[in-house]
Formats: structure tokens, C-alpha cells, sequence
């Protein structure tokens, strides 16, 4: 199927200075096949064009760390320590989950994933059938992993669950799922089940996602027990000799981050969970100076609380300024890069996060028509320092569009809320 976006200004993410001010965008079935001025695109018959004037064209944003299913618990444990969160309020709750609370808890992250300009997101969590199905019907493209709790007394059957679910799920959707397995955290998952699932990692040949170096008590109980960082006690094991995607990376030394830059370990950077849990903040400058590969996520909607990617690069940006003291660190094309190419670099994903020829058709189209977008100096700072998720206008996947003026085209918004509200109140008894 052929698709044409005409008169937008693009924003390839290929290089700072590359903003084509009239463009066009020109896409075949999964794929981009053309991107220059107007004018430009080969003159055939397309079976849908857009008229983009007014709009700015980028790649769709790529979240790198949530927990999708637990929109199910927004707002349901605020202003906790993460511990405390985890073992007083969520945990109980996810005891009571059942594989359709997944299915509609995921339904509705892809909602509001679409709504904000997201198309493709790294999720862990549980009954991952049933994630799958939900990704499949909204049609993003997802990086799915089981989670993993090496300490409880279900592990061996965990492992298990993750072996099936790759095999049946891994390249599923089009292509649009690939799979990942997904222990917990050091903390969870004692040296001996983490060299059982990197060896099952090697076997399945897929890549392992895991929160890492999160708490300062994470940091001091590992380094109690085993005498060494969490991200050390990692790399002992032979974790970063597969590909991983790791969370938070919070609380890193100097020789954490010569691990992580040197090992190509992607790091999901999620400023507004870890602000919101007093976790601390990520050493993202010095990260990205030893030439890690850092995306943006937003972690669940339980500890952020919502899943707006726009929202979190101008968090990461801020952030990044005010701990440094210095008002040039993590500039907005850098934050930029970081929800999209290097997001996308960072789930292991080389064919997402540009515009470009041979690159997946997953562009989204903002509307600059708006007051707090006005005047146009600096599309990129935009984005960062001024757009907000409602800015968004269009989306597309794989070249088949999701939304189109504000209206979500796959998902029944209606339906969704519905059946989300419903389940919420069983499981907190209400």
C-alpha cells in the first residue's frame, strides 16, 4: 500500500540540521521509501495522501521501559518509597490479576500510547499472552518480555512461560512484536536463576530487560551481599555479553558506566518515575559523554502517572540542567534523540527512530497550528520545551495509520474505559 504525507516540515532525526520546511514522506507497505522536498516523490497513484501542511513530520516516539498493564493501578499508590509501593500496595494487587485485566490494562497503555505520539514501546510484566494481543489489535510495535522473579516460589515455571511465549510471539504482528526475557532486578533474582536466564537468552537468542542500579538500597544491599554494584555483580555473570535493555541505572559509578558504554547496553532513562519515587537522578551527561546508548521510558503508569513521551524529554532535559548546574546539558535535539533513534538503538531496533529510506514507516505528524507553538524559531525545541500530547495529530505504524485528526482508528476508547474501570474496582475491592 502506498502512502504520501505532502506538506509537512520534516524531521528525519538523521542529523540536528535536517528539517525539511515543505516535505514530503513517501512510504511502501511496512516501509519508507522516499524523503525530500515537495516535488520530489515518484509521481505514481498512492492509495491514501495526506496533506501535512501546518505539521511537523518525526519519527514515532519509542518508550524503553514500561509496565503497560498497570494502568490498571494509576493512581492507586502515590507518594510511597519504592519498596514500600511495591510490597504494601502492588504487589497484593498483581496476586489478584488475571490474564484479561492484562489484555484491557495493556488495550488502554496503547490508547494513551497512541494519543501522545508513542508507536513503539519495551514493556515487562505478566500473562504477556495477553499483551501481545492487545499490541496486536492496536497495531504499535512492542518489545515484550514475562517478568521474572527468580526468589519466588513460581521461577521454574516463569521460565518456562517466557520460553513458550518467544517461540509463539517472537516477529509476531507483522513483524511489528519481537521478544525479550525479563528478570526483575538483581535483587529478585539471585546470582544462580540470573545465569539461567542468560543461558536461556542465548538459546532463544533474544535479549534480556531488567531494572538495574534503580535505589541507593538496592546499591547497598548488593554491595553487602556480594561485595560489588549491581551493574558489576551483572557483568560478572556474562549479563551484557547478550543484548540488554536496562532500567533506571540510577545510582552507576564511574566503572558502571565504562560497563554500560563499553558493553553497548542500552539504558532506559525514566526521569519522572525516578523523581516521583525520590530514586534519584540518572547520571544521563556523563552516560551519553562515555558513548552509552540512552533511550527515554516512562515506566508504568503506577509510578510516573501518565505515559506522555513529550512530557518525559522535557522532564529528562530539566532535570539533567538543574542536576549539573549547567543550562546546556542535554540540549533538545539530544533529548529528542534519545524518545526516538536512540530509544529505538537502545531495544535493539536499527530500522526504527528515522525518517529515512529502508527505515519502518512510523512517523507521526504534530500540529503546529497551536498558540504555545507559535512563533516557529526551533521545531526541536518545540517538542522538548513547549508541545504537549494533544499536539499530536496523526499516527502511523508499519505504514497503516493509527489515528488520524485526534481519532484512534484501531482501538474502541469507549470500550476500553469501560472495561478498565470494571477491573480496577475488582481488584482493589471496590
Amino acid at each position: 500500500m502506498g502512502l504520501l504525507i505532502r506538506g509537512a516540515a520534516v524531521l528525519t532525526m538523521a542529523d540536528r540540521n535536517r528539517i525539511i520546511d515543505n516535505g514530503e514522506i513517501a512510504a511502501e507497505g511496512q516501509y519508507i521509501s522516499h524523503t525530500g522536498p515537495a516535488g520530489s516523490a515518484p509521481d505514481r497513484d498512492y492509495d491514501r495522501v495526506i496533506d501535512g501542511h501546518g505539521m511537523l513530520a518525526l519519527p514515532g516516539l519509542v518508550n524503553c521501559h514500561t509496565h503497560a498493564a498497570m494502568t490498571l493501578f494509576r493512581s492507586y499508590a502515590d507518594d510511597l518509597p519504592l519498596m514500600q509501593w511495591l510490597e504494601k500496595k502492588i504487589w497484593p494487587l498483581e496476586e489478584k490479576l488475571e490474564p484479561e485485566d492484562v489484555y484491557w490494562g495493556t488495550l488502554l497503555c496503547c490508547l494513551e500510547m497512541i494519543r501522545s505520539g508513542t508507536t513503539t514501546f519495551a514493556d515487562m510484566y505478566f500473562h504477556m499472552n495477553q499483551a501481545a494481543r492487545a499490541v496486536e489489535k492496536a497495531g504499535l510495535r512492542a518489545v515484550l518480555s514475562r517478568g521474572l522473579i527468580g526468589a519466588a516460589p513460581g521461577a521454574d515455571k516463569a521460565l518456562d512461560y517466557s520460553r513458550r511465549f518467544v517461540r509463539d510471539w517472537q516477529g509476531a504482528a507483522g513483524g511489528r512484536i519481537t521478544t525479550m526475557l525479563g528478570p526483575h532486578a538483581p535483587y529478585t533474582c539471585p546470582p544462580d536463576f540470573m545465569r539461567r536466564v542468560i543461558e536461556l537468552a542465548g538459546e532463544l537468542n533474544v535479549g534480556i530487560h531488567i531494572h538495574l542500579a534503580e535505589t541507593r538500597t538496592e546499591i547497598e544491599d548488593t554491595g553487602r551481599q556480594y561485595g560489588k554494584t549491581p551493574v558489576a555483580l551483572m557483568d560478572g555473570l556474562g549479563l551484557f555479553e547478550l543484548p540488554v535493555l536496562a532500567a533506571h541505572c540510577v545510582h552507576l559509578t564511574a566503572e558502571d558506566i565504562r560497563i554500560l558504554a563499553e558493553k553497548q547496553a542500552g539504558v532506559a532513562h525514566n526521569p519522572e518515575s525516578n523523581m516521583k519515587l525520590a530514586s534519584g537522578i540518572a547520571p544521563v551527561t556523563a552516560l551519553l559523554a562515555a558513548g552509552a546508548v540512552v533511550g527515554l521510558g516512562t515506566d508504568g503508569a503506577a509510578s510516573n502517572n501518565n505515559l506522555d513521551l513529550l512530557e518525559e524529554m522535557r522532564s529528562a532535559a530539566l532535570l539533567q540542567k538543574v542536576a549539573t548546574m549547567d543550562p546546556m546539558a542535554l540540549p533538545a535535539f539530544t533529548a529528542l534523540s534519545m524518545a526516538t533513534v536512540n530509544g529505538a538503538r537502545a531495544l535493539g531496533l536499527p530500522d526504527v527512530g528515522l525518517l529515512k529510506p529502508g527505515c519502518k514507516a512510523d512517523i507521526i505528524l504534530v500540529n503546529l497550528q497551536r498558540p504555545h507553538l507559535c512563533p516557529r524559531h526551533d521545531p526541536v525545541a518545540h517538542l522538548v520545551y513547549a508541545a504537549h500530547s494533544a499536539d499530536v495529530d496523526t499516527v502511523i505504524v508499519d505504514g497503516r495509520i493509527l489515528m488520524e485528526k485526534r481519532q484512534v482508528l484501531t482501538i474502541d476508547e469507549e470500550e476500553v474505559l469501560f472495561e478498565v474501570q470494571k477491573r480496577a474496582d475488582r481488584l482493589t475491592g471496590k
